[in-house]
């Protein structure tokens, strides 16, 4: 028996027709298993937490959810990672990351996670999020000696929709919009990110999240690389759908033709959740290049 192939839609974005396309903004379409490993890092989360301890619990902002975790280092003045966690916007919590905080701790560096808005309950869709997430960067900086962090060595990292959210802040004046030096982040770490969100906006996603071309506009960090001023790590799987692997060769590459620093890691044979789980170790793709940007003990 022959099966006939399904016929093919009009393009949407590049060679996409509408259901390729929103396949490709659909992870569990290439990583049929993620809820696996959602529970895997859930566990090693609750296990981290039995081995370290809890995090401090603090308030960075008047909402509810405008908290954040922090799992302080035993040493004075130590570097600070601030974590930024994926979900497609529409998901995800602070809890749910600390199974990277034992390679940060033991490491010498604080390790601190933000909670902030789920999309569908945001006011004004991204950049309500995009707004927390710098308002918490800006309460790090201010309150980091309370907890034994330097302000002058604060890194950012994040995953999936998180990477999108840092390289937003990677890209801020923060100057101009926060009265903060231009410097607040020492460098940056993008794991599986979207940087442009035009294409995002044409996928299934915009059933969620309300785009307009101000958001597309400012919220697109491959449209105001002018604005980094840190090193800057990409990196993505070979797993991941085809959507997300262009996200990271495309921005990483237009970083480097503007000049500034970035380094463009792969991960063989890793998707999109199972790339996040190597945060957690000092040996893997992510634990190592975050530990050699931080240089904590130095």
């Amino acid at each position: 028996m022959t099966t006939t192939p399904a016929k093919k839609g009009p393009p949407v974005f590049l060679d996409y027709d509408q259901a390729e396309l929103d396949a490709a903004y659909n992870q569990r379409t290439y990583a049929p298993h993620s809820e696996h490993v959602r529970h895997r890092m859930s566990v090693n989360s609750d296990a981290t937490r039995a081995r370290i301890g809890a995090p401090k619990r603090v308030a960075y902002g008047p909402t509810e959810i405008e908290k954040l975790d922090i799992y302080a280092t035993g040493k004075i003045n130590a570097p600070v990672n601030i974590y930024i966690h994926g979900g497609a916007w529409r998901q995800g919590l602070a809890k749910g990351c600390g199974f990277a905080a034992e390679l940060f701790v033991n490491a010498g560096a604080h390790f601190v996670v933000p909670d902030f808005t789920w999309v569908q309950d945001a006011p004004d869709s991204l950049r309500t999020m995009a707004d927390q997430v710098r308002r918490a960067i800006a309460w790090v900086h201010a309150n980091a000696a309370s907890f034994g962090g330097d302000p002058d060595r604060l890194y950012l990292s994040g995953h999936s929709s998180g990477a999108h959210l840092a390289a937003v802040a990677l890209t801020t004046d923060w100057q101009r919009d926060f009265g903060l030096p231009a410097d607040i982040l020492k460098g940056g770490l993008c794991c599986s990110g979207m940087y442009d969100l035009q294409p995002v906006r044409l996928s299934a996603r915009s059933s969620y999240v309300r785009f307009d071309d101000a958001m597309v506009e400012s919220l697109s960090p491959i449209r105001h690389i002018d604005a980094i001023n840190v090193p800057l790590v990409v990196a993505y799987g070979t797993l991941e759908t085809p959507e997300f692997q262009r996200h990271a060769k495309t921005f990483a590459e237009a970083v480097r033709r503007a000049g500034k620093p970035v380094e463009l890691l792969v991960g063989e044979g890793y998707n999109h959740y199972e790339i996040r789980e190597t945060l957690g170790n000092p040996y893997g793709l992510l634990g190592r290049a975050v530990l050699q940007q931080m240089k904590p003990g130095q």
